[in-house]
Order: C-alpha cells, then sequence, then structure tokens
C-alpha cells in the first residue's frame, strides 16, 4: 500500500533531527509521496533543500498563498517565477483567494490568482487552489479562466455537494483533508455522492489534524487516519482507498 499526500507543509520543520522523524514516520506509515505547497519567497529554499534530501518522496511545487499576497505581490511573484526556470516543479501552488483573514486585498489577490493561472497553463502543470470563504470569488476566477488546460485540486476541500459539483465540473479534483474525521465536518455527507474518482488525500500538516489527534501539530503520517475514515464512508479497504487516490494524484501531477 502506498499513500500520496498532495498537501503538506513538512518543511516548516527546519531542526533536522525532527524532520527526519517526521519522515521516518510517513515510511513507516506507507505515506510515501508528498507534495509541498510553496507559500512565499522564503519557502522555496526550504522545499528544495528537503526534495534534495528525499527525492524519491517529496516534490514540490511553487505559488504565492493569498494570504501572503500584499501591494508588493507583483514583485514577489517575478522572484517566484523566475525560481521556476531552475527547479522541477509539479504544479503551481498553492494559490487562490483568503476572504477570512483580510478582505482588504481581494483585487490583488484576484489578480495574483490570474497570473498564477496563467503560468501553470504556459508550464502545462496543475493548480492547487486555497479556497477560506471564497467559493464564490474563486468559482469567478476559474470561469474566466476555464480551458482544456485548466485543470489541479480544490485543496483542504470543505465545502457543500454544490461546491463539490462545480468544482469536478471545473476540471477539479477534491483535496480531503482531517476536516473529513470531524464529527459536525460536514464531509462525509458531501463524500456520500462524489465517486472516488474525483478525490485525493492530503494532510495540511502542521494544520488541521485528524482525530485522534485534532487540536496537536499535524504530519503527514496521520493520512493514515484520513485514509481510514475515506474508507469507511465509502464501504472499501484502505488499501482500496490508497490505490485509488493515488492513482488520481498521478493523473494530476504527472509523477
Amino acid at each position: 500500500m502506498f499513500l500520496t499526500d498532495t498537501h503538506t507543509h513538512l518543511y516548516y520543520e527546519t531542526d533536522e533531527v525532527k524532520q527526519a522523524e517526521l519522515m521516518q514516520r510517513c515510511l513507516d506509515s506507507d505515506v510515501t509521496r508528498l507534495f509541498l505547497p510553496n507559500v512565499d519567497i522564503a519557502s522555496i529554499a526550504k522545499i528544495d533543500a528537503l526534495v534534495q534530501k528525499y527525492p524519491d518522496n517529496c516534490f514540490a511545487m511553487a505559488g504565492l498563498h493569498p494570504c501572503d499576497v500584499k501591494e508588493d505581490y507583483e514583485l514577489v511573484l517575478d522572484e517566484i517565477c523566475e525560481s521556476l526556470m531552475d527547479r522541477q516543479i509539479y504544479a503551481i501552488g498553492e494559490i487562490g483567494i483568503d476572504l477570512y483573514w483580510d478582505k482588504t486585498t481581494l483585487d490583488f489577490q484576484k489578480a495574483a490568482f490570474k497570473e498564477q493561472i496563467k503560468w501553470a497553463k504556459d508550464l502545462d502543470l496543475p493548480i492547487v487552489i486555497h479556497c477560506r470563504e471564497a467559493f464564490a470569488e474563486v468559482f469567478e476566477v476559474l470561469e474566466q479562466e476555464k480551458d482544456e488546460q485548466l485543470r489541479g485540486i480544490l485543496h483542504c476541500f470543505t465545502g457543500n455537494l454544490d461546491q463539490a459539483l462545480k468544482a469536478i465540473e471545473l476540471g477539479f479534483y477534491l483535496g480531503i483533508g482531517g476536516v473529513v474525521t470531524y464529527k459536525n465536518g460536514g464531509l462525509e455527507d458531501v463524500l456520500k455522492h462524489i465517486p472516488l474518482e474525483h478525490i485525493v488525500l492530503e494532510t495540511d500538516s502542521p494544520y488541521l489534524a485528524p482525530v485522534p489527534y485534532r487540536g496537536k501539530p499535524n504530519e503527514s503520517s496521520y493520512l493514515v487516519f484520513i485514509a481510514q475514515k475515506v474508507a469507511d464512508i465509502y464501504g472499501v479497504s484502505v488499501e482500496e482507498i490508497a490505490r485509488v487516490t493515488t492513482s488520481n494524484s498521478k493523473k494530476i501531477f504527472l509523477v
């Protein structure tokens, strides 16, 4: 069995010993593929260092997180874009719109989102979308940008069934994480209507730890708890969940 964590910030742990322990727990739990979303300029080097240490297990993305989109976003995007020339990346992400923390930067966020979608199309890469309290705004941009190249993952999906179906219609997989294990998370009722072929698994570590670790720092090895919950919802084995969701991740990232 091989599990794929399509979204983990494992590189946030900079202590080499602790980082190595996190990775070993992943491998011991059959979590052998980890995709690393970029959030700002500083995280590029951290991601690259982790990829260098674990080239068979860790895969880089590049992008500017919407919470890091400020007035100088164009200069930041220029620097991130420049890094694309010298690195192997597998997606543009995480990008999108977040209106939970700051609604005043919406225009900047939309512009940055569209610019990074253009990168993805130019490089024929998927995008990984961060969407928090902004489904209408994200879907508006995706409708404007929709074509045969637009594809990817709606990361940390916590929406309703209509929003799930809309994302799938637009060519996106749903990233299912720890929230699926929460008693009032709402995802179980949504997934009952969504074929397994449209989802991938993620932890978003160190955030959103699944039960039984809810409220504590998350880590990629905990993906097994998410996989077990999803297996329970679909009435299949964990091995089948691992097989299908890893296959889905390969279709998205082409690795």
